[in-house]
C-alpha cells in the first residue's frame, strides 16, 4: 500500500463516491478507482460496497478508516514536528476549541501569545464537543480547549480553569411573570413558588446536538422534573441575542453572557442546583508536545486563571 492509496481510500470515506474523491483530490475517476482497487487488493479485503451511485464503507472499512486517518495525521504532525524543531521561532499552532471557550476564552489569550511570539502561524477550529474531539483523534490539531475529558481517554490535561453555567432569561420576560427583577430571582419565598412552573411554561434555547451545554441543560431539565418547549440555536451567540430579546431562557456558560448580565440585558434566575459547576480543560495527545504548543502551555499558565492539572496520585503501597 501508499500513502496516495490512503489518502485516496479517506477521500472516498469522506465524499462517498469516487467522482466526489476524484474532484477533491484534482485526479481522475479511474485514477480513484485504480488505487482503491491496489489497496484493497494489497488487504484482501472489500473495503466498500456500491449504494446507489456512491460507495458505502463495508464493516472493515469502518473499521479501517479510523486507523487511516490517524495514520495520515501522525505524518502531518511529524512534518510540523521536524520543521518547528528546524526554526523554533517559527511553526504552525494548531488549535481547537468548543464554540463558548473559541468565542470567549481563546482570544484573548492568543492575543497575548501573538504579541510574545508574532511569527508562530495560529490555526483555531471552533466546534462542539464531538467536532473538537474528532479533531484531536485524527492528530488535526495539537491542543484542545474544552470540557471534562471522558473517562478513558488517552489524553493529557494541561492546564484548568473554573467555569460555571446558568440559567439567564431577558428581565423583561421575568419581570411580566411577577418574579420580580435583578440578580437573585426566585430566591424569594413568593418567587421560588412561582418559579419551576414559569419555567416549565417558557421555551427553553439549545444548542445544537453534540454540545455539552445542551447535554448540561437536558440533564437539568430532567432533575427539574419538567419538559418545556425547546428551541434549537446553532450558537452561543445566537442564543445570547435570543434569550436577550426574550424568545426564552436558556442554561449557558457565564463566561458568554458576562456583558449582557452587567448591562441588565439579561438577568440570572437562581434556579435550584444551579449554577452549575464545570471546568476548562487544555488537553492534547500524551507525550511532548510541538514547540508552538509548548509555547502556549506556558504562556495560558503564566495569566493565572488556568492552573497546571493535579499530576494523578500515586497509588497507596500494598501492605506487607
Amino acid at each position: 500500500m501508499t500513502l496516495s492509496q490512503l489518502r485516496t481510500f479517506l477521500a472516498i470515506a469522506d465524499q462517498g463516491s469516487v467522482r466526489a474523491a476524484a474532484e477533491e483530490l484534482v485526479v481522475t475517476q479511474a485514477a480513484v478507482s485504480a488505487s482503491l482497487g491496489a489497496l484493497q487488493k494489497s488487504l484482501g479485503l472489500q473495503l466498500t460496497r456500491p449504494e446507489g451511485r456512491g460507495l458505502r464503507l463495508t464493516d472493515a472499512g469502518e473499521a479501517y478508516v479510523g486507523f487511516v486517518r490517524r495514520v495520515l495525521g501522525l505524518l502531518d504532525e511529524a512534518g510540523r514536528a521536524a520543521a518547528s524543531a528546524a526554526d523554533p521561532d517559527r511553526g504552525e499552532l494548531r488549535i481547537a476549541a468548543v464554540t463558548t471557550a473559541a468565542e470567549q476564552l481563546v482570544p484573548g489569550l492568543l492575543r497575548g501569545f501573538r504579541r510574545d511570539h508574532p511569527q508562530t502561524g495560529v490555526l483555531l477550529e471552533a466546534g462542539n464537543r464531538d467536532r473538537v474531539r474528532d479533531l484531536l483523534d485524527r492528530h488535526q490539531v495539537d491542543l484542545v480547549f474544552g470540557g471534562r475529558p471522558e473517562p478513558g481517554r488517552d489524553v493529557r490535561v494541561h492546564a484548568v480553569r473554573r467555569h460555571e453555567l446558568t440559567v439567564v432569561a431577558a428581565p423583561d420576560l421575568v419581570a411580566g411573570a411577577g418574579l420580580g427583577t435583578g440578580a437573585g430571582l426566585g430566591t424569594g419565598a413568593g418567587d421560588g413558588a412561582a418559579l419551576l412552573p414559569w419555567l416549565a411554561s417558557q421555551t427553553w434555547l439549545l444548542r445544537e446536538p453534540g454540545s455539552s451545554t445542551r447535554s448540561s441543560t437536558e440533564a437539568l431539565l430532567a432533575e427539574l422534573d419538567i419538559t418545556p418547549l425547546t428551541l434549537t440555536v446553532g450558537s452561543n451567540g445566537a442564543i445570547r441575542e435570543s434569550a436577550s430579546v426574550g424568545l426564552g431562557v436558556t442554561l449557558i456558560s457565564r463566561d458568554a453572557v458576562a456583558q449582557e448580565l452587567t448591562a441588565g440585558r439579561l438577568a440570572e434566575l437562581r434556579v435550584p442546583g444551579t449554577p452549575l459547576r464545570r471546568d476548562w480543560y487544555l488537553i492534547a495527545h500524551p507525550g511532548s508536545l510541538p514547540p508552538p504548543a509548548a509555547r502556549l502551555v506556558a504562556h495560558v499558565l503564566s495569566q493565572g486563571d488556568f492552573q497546571p492539572a493535579m499530576p494523578p496520585a500515586s497509588p497507596a503501597p500494598r501492605p506487607g
